[in-house]
């Protein structure tokens, strides 16, 4: 087995080249809608509108369909771990059902799309499953297999897969799909230039002012200039500008990701995933010798309290080693999601106060259906026509909040502990030249915290150590060469530049 992973790095981002220039507004620009984020649920959103004949103009900060959405494992399925058995329970048969309903619309809307563009993404039909291999869990999967069937779902309990390992027993939904999603959505964008929209790359979105029309200010790196519109939809994965404060009400997490290629015979075809050991996905996708690739996901942790990252790389290359046989590992990442406090998407009007500014996060790890979900579903709102699922997903939404009182508590109280902690007087940390090439370390300079890093020619990097969205200390990711905020799941390179939000401002640069 090689566990040295020789490319670094998405594979559907290296797979695909990147699509037709989308360079920044050269001026001010006016459309109906301006959608902020070009992933999934941003070019979902604008393609819905470009089709009913809006105007809209996808603002990106960094490349289209890059960021999460280009480091996702592309499972589109309905099936969402355990979530219909909860739902079932917190939110009453009705809630589960809208949920089932709304997720399965996404996945035949993308079947549907993908027939209409002729898009070749590697398109393929699997059953998906949420399995044990602990005995003590199948009662859960029972009520979940229960729960989803009763929500509308094709859901069964089995005790049998095409893992090439032993499970105590599955939910299992047919009916679902796996694709390539960076195939899928450049032939969206393709698709809304056609139909009129705008695409614009390296173009950050700084201000909003909401009003009838709103005005955005962005950036680029050569200008700035202003882009309005009657209506704006805020689709970054973590919500910029965030006046309703949903990142109260969201917990982020991250996961590793590893594919190795192996013999089509004993590749398994459908899509899985367990809560155990810090949960384990699998899935396989085509390649062009006739062999499959596994993508196998898991460790997940929350952004700067992941420990030693390489270490969970090899814990989860050990596992897929274990049960699949001797891998070569191509290419290994990581990709970030974000969970609600109830367990269902935050997807509508941004605030109470607002009419015309839109969001959508909080997709809990199934981006691609939920994501798909969301253009349908705020296309409806935008355009002014009724959805059954509107109220499911509202993010103005208080009952459940209210009934999920303890993992709403338990996010803030993780929070408040950063925040007490990072401000205590705490034991030196490592000194500077103790750094080794290519590690970073928050380090006291002057009675200052320091964002320290050593690149690998032995230069140091020093940089402020406090989130630029609420100050909470940043801590070095090794693997990914990246400071992350245990707070709210900020990320920034070892420049101080944004990787993901919610933080704006890149980390202030400081000497030594």
């Amino acid at each position: 087995m090689n566990e040295q992973v020789d490319i670094h790095g998405s594979y559907w981002l290296h797979t695909v080249p990147p699509g037709a220039p989308a360079p920044p507004p050269e001026g001010p620009l006016t459309v109906d809608t301006a959608v902020v984020g070009a992933g999934i649920a941003g070019l979902s959103t604008a393609w819905e509108l470009a089709r009913r004949g809006r105007s809209v103009a996808v603002l990106e900060a960094h490349r289209i369909a890059a960021g999460v959405t280009g480091h996702t494992t592309a499972k589109l399925s309905a099936q969402h771990t355990l979530v219909y058995d909860r739902l079932r329970r917190t939110r009453g048969p009705e809630a589960a059902r809208l949920y089932a309903r709304s997720q399965t619309d996404a996945v035949r809307h993308a079947a549907e799309t993908v027939e209409e563009l002729g898009i070749d993404c590697e398109w393929e039909d699997a059953a998906a499953h949420t399995y044990a291999e602990d005995p003590a869990r199948t009662d859960g999967l029972k009520a979940e297999a229960e729960a989803a069937r009763e929500a509308g779902l094709p859901a069964e309990y089995v005790t049998e897969t095409d893992l090439p390992f032993p499970v105590a027993g599955a939910v299992r939904v047919d009916g679902q799909a796996q694709f390539h999603p960076r195939k899928y959505l450049l032939a969206l964008a393709e698709d809304i230039r056609r139909l009129g929209g705008t695409l614009h790359e390296h173009t950050r979105v700084t201000g909003l002012h909401e009003g009838r029309p709103c005005e955005l200010t962005v950036e680029s790196p050569a200008s700035a200039t202003t882009v309005t519109a009657q209506s704006v939809v805020i689709a970054t994965h973590y919500p910029a500008f965030d006046r309703a404060l949903l990142f109260s009400r969201l917990s982020p997490r991250r996961e590793l990701v590893l594919t190795a290629p192996v013999d089509a015979a004993r590749a398994p075809h459908d899509m899985y995933i367990t809560q155990e050991q810090h949960t384990r996905s699998v899935r396989t996708a085509p390649l062009a010798d006739g062999r499959r690739l596994l993508i196998v996901t898991g460790e997940h942790f929350t952004p700067g309290t992941g420990g030693d990252v390489e270490e969970r790389f090899a814990r989860l290359a050990g596992w897929a080693t274990e049960r699949f046989g001797g891998l070569e590992f191509t290419h290994r990442w990581a990709t970030q999601d974000n969970d609600s406090t109830d367990s269902v998407p935050l997807v509508g009007p941004f605030h109470p106060g607002t009419r015309n500014v839109y969001v959508a996060t909080g997709f809990g790890g199934w981006g691609m259906s939920t994501g798909i979900m969301a253009g349908r579903l705020l296309s409806e709102q935008i355009t002014g026509r009724a959805c059954p699922w509107s109220d499911l997903y509202d993010p103005r939404r208080i009952a459940s909040v209210v009934r999920e009182g303890a993992a709403f508590l338990k996010q803030q109280a993780d929070v408040a502990r950063h925040f007490v902690e990072d401000r205590l007087p705490a034991a030196a940390g490592p000194a500077v030249d103790e750094i080794a090439p290519g590690d970073g370390a928050v380090v006291r300079v002057g009675g200052e915290r320091r964002a320290v890093h050593r690149d690998e020619a032995g230069q140091l990097h020093a940089l402020s150590a406090r989130c630029t969205h609420l100050g909470c200390l940043v801590a070095f990711n090794r693997a990914e060469r990246a400071w992350e905020c245990p707070c709210h799941g900020s990320r920034f390179g070892v420049d101080g530049r944004v990787i993901q939000g919610p933080a704006q401002e890149p980390l202030e640069h400081r000497d030594l």
